[in-house]
């Protein structure tokens, strides 16, 4: 009996340490491919989701190749020259996947990689920059050749794509061009799988990793955050604009309202949303901030005392400068402030002209208007005082007080001095203005 006992135990271990060994060699065999998505416009923070996505996979000890998903219609060159260096300094296997387009900026990081793979119905190139001077296409161009002639890619194809200037024929058909003087280069998935400018076609993973001899046993999906997500759209060229003309449209609802209400804390948000993603996307600190809040601050300033001194004009030339620096460069700024502003302008006329007759409106913005007709007065009334007598109290130089019909009143003269104790006779009544004349 204790004989099997013991074997029963020897047993277990055995079957738990086959488990163990198992899990171990299974770990050990673990081979990782991450696939980051590039998609969007190009700017501060896709490069900063996509360094830390390659970053992640490098240290993932059993990581072999990264994916590179791109679906982009282009954005900032210096932003696009970024990803470039990461991905081309990575160890691991690099694979870019174009599922869509790879336009302008695009084309940098996708010949980045040592692979290229195309989904059909997609398509690459016009990477001409935006403006268009020789000096950046020269820059460019520089960029796109080195990159090409890393990776062992014809420079002349990929140039032809960013400057209009060059002319291709086809090496196979003389009478045919590729490109021609005038036009960019754009390939569809077929022509550049024909050009040899790709390496593979296929929209799976398991088809493009097979394709070149990479052995995996997990993909995974880096997906990119909500903080991401919020820096890519608060500073891309499309959404800053709109983001700004709401700010601002809630300031003008503010100011044209009594106390803080709806237009204040649309605008708070809309403000808040700016600066919370430019900051995520490393374009702003607190310190920029600072300034806007300075700029708002010296605005309700010239609010309570209007005249549009230094206050108005600083407070204005605060809130630009804040923007512009918070923006991924000072011609998206300022581009997008003139938008803003352009906008604003017209919903404020807007407001103006048609706010007082929608009654929805008049519940926020004080339309209603209080006439005399209609019984109302804005001060009381004094008629009852016109041609009576008094005397006066008080010297009138030319205000003072006199005492009329048993009533102590503040008056005015018409310029004249009238000395105390002398009897005087309301000749006008204007309003809370009870104008005498001395009698003798």
């Amino acid at each position: 009996m204790r004989r099997c006992y013991i074997k029963s135990i020897i047993l277990f271990f055995i079957i738990i340490f086959s488990i163990l060994s198992s899990i171990y060699v299974y770990a050990e065999n673990e081979k990782n491919v991450y696939v980051i998505p590039i998609k969007g416009e190009i700017n501060p923070a896709v490069t900063k989701f996509v360094k830390s996505a390659i970053n992640d996979a490098e240290n993932d000890p059993h990581s072999v190749a990264i994916i590179f998903e791109i679906d982009t219609l282009g954005g900032m060159i210096n932003q696009a020259t970024q990803i470039r260096d990461a991905i081309m300094k990575t160890p691991l296997c690099t694979i870019s996947f174009v599922n869509n387009k790879a336009e302008s900026a695009g084309v940098l990081i996708t010949i980045a990689s040592e692979h290229i793979v195309m989904n059909n119905g997609s398509t690459i190139g016009s990477a001409e920059t935006i403006p268009y001077t020789e000096k950046n296409i020269s820059y460019w161009k520089g960029e796109l050749r080195t990159t090409s002639e890393q990776r062992g890619r014809e420079s002349r194809l990929i140039e032809s794509m960013a400057d209009r200037r060059i002319e291709i024929k086809d090496p196979n058909n003389p009478d045919r061009y590729i490109t021609k003087e005038g036009e960019l280069l754009n390939l569809t998935t077929k022509e550049a799988k024909e050009l040899g400018f790709i390496d593979f076609i296929s929209n799976d993973y398991d088809d493009i990793l097979n394709e070149f001899d990479i052995e995996y046993t997990n993909i995974i999906n880096i997906k990119p955050d909500f903080k991401m997500m919020l820096a890519q759209g608060v500073t891309s060229s499309v959404f800053l604009p709109i983001i700004l003309s709401i700010g601002f449209i809630g300031l003008i609802v503010e100011f044209l309202t009594p106390g803080f209400g709806i237009g204040g804390t649309i605008g708070l948000i809309a403000f808040t949303i700016f600066f919370g993603g430019s900051m995520l996307a490393g374009n702003a600190n607190f310190g920029i901030i600072l300034i806007f809040i300075v700029g708002i601050t010296l605005l309700l300033i010239e609010a309570v005392a209007p005249g549009f001194g230094a206050p108005g004009i600083g407070g204005i030339l605060c809130i630009i400068v804040s923007i512009i620096v918070s923006s991924d460069s000072i011609i998206l700024g300022v581009t997008s402030l003139a938008i803003a502003f352009i906008l604003t302008i017209i919903v404020a006329i807007l407001l103006l002209k048609y706010g007082p007759k929608n009654r929805y409106f008049d519940k926020i913005v004080l339309g209603t208007e209080l006439r005399k007709e209609k019984g109302f007065i804005s001060t009381k009334e004094n008629k009852f005082l016109l041609g009576l007598e008094g005397i006066t109290v008080t010297p009138l130089r030319p205000a003072g007080i006199a005492v009329v019909n048993d009533i102590r009143i503040d008056v005015v003269t018409e310029g004249e001095y009238i000395e105390i104790n002398t009897k005087i006779k309301v000749m006008k009544v204007e309003g809370r203005k009870i104008i005498v004349k001395k009698i003798s």
